[in-house]
């Protein structure tokens, strides 16, 4: 039969044909302009069905791009931190130095000796211990109920925290002049 009922359409904006770029574009943990990093340990501490999507994915994604000239990547658990904020080692570390001028002023400089201007507002990645978890250790378990430990309240500039994106189906709309059906009881 034929139904004269309107097709429901979902609710919000239309499905993007970028899902993956827009939801990297949120900045989740663990995701850089280049990059995106899942820690060993908590992909192995994942649920037995997340971790069977989770290889199958993975091994579609390598099988398609096993062709290209792989490097070895080296990945350091870092934070933003002020120029200004850094000891020497740290300035080092990201190849800064600081000395004083003939005003007696500090003036920081690059690895090449070109001045760092407005070194106030400058922010650099500096190495941290990784705080997740070890390689055979249950995330679930050494984890705070909270999430990860936070590092030592410093004053730092107020960075926007990404709300992320709900993922899964978006509710159903419902047709203009119509009542949603009740609820199914079990």
């Amino acid at each position: 039969m034929f139904n004269h009922d309107p097709i429901q359409r979902h609710a919000g904006p239309p499905a993007s044909s970028t899902p993956t770029r827009d939801y990297l574009n949120t900045r989740p943990p663990g995701v850089d302009e280049g990059y995106a990093v899942l820690p060993r340990s908590l992909v192995e501490a994942m649920p037995l069905p997340w971790q069977q999507q989770m290889a199958h994915l993975l091994a579609d994604f390598h099988r398609t791009y096993a062709h290209l000239n792989w490097p070895l990547y080296r990945v350091v658990p870092s934070r933003r931190e002020r120029l200004v904020d850094l000891d020497e080692e740290q300035l080092a570390e990201v190849g800064a130095i600081v000395e004083i001028d003939a005003d007696g002023e500090l003036v920081y400089r690059d690895r090449t000796g070109k001045l760092i201007t407005d070194p106030e507002r400058q922010t650099v990645l500096v190495s941290v211990l990784d705080p997740i978890p070890g390689e055979h250790a249950n995330a679930n378990q050494n984890t705070p109920p909270r999430g990860f430990p936070q590092p030592p309240a410093v004053p730092q500039p107020a960075y926007p925290q990404p709300a992320y994106p709900q993922s899964g189906p978006l509710p159903v709309q419902q047709a203009p002049g119509r009542q949603a059906p009740p609820p199914r009881r079990p």
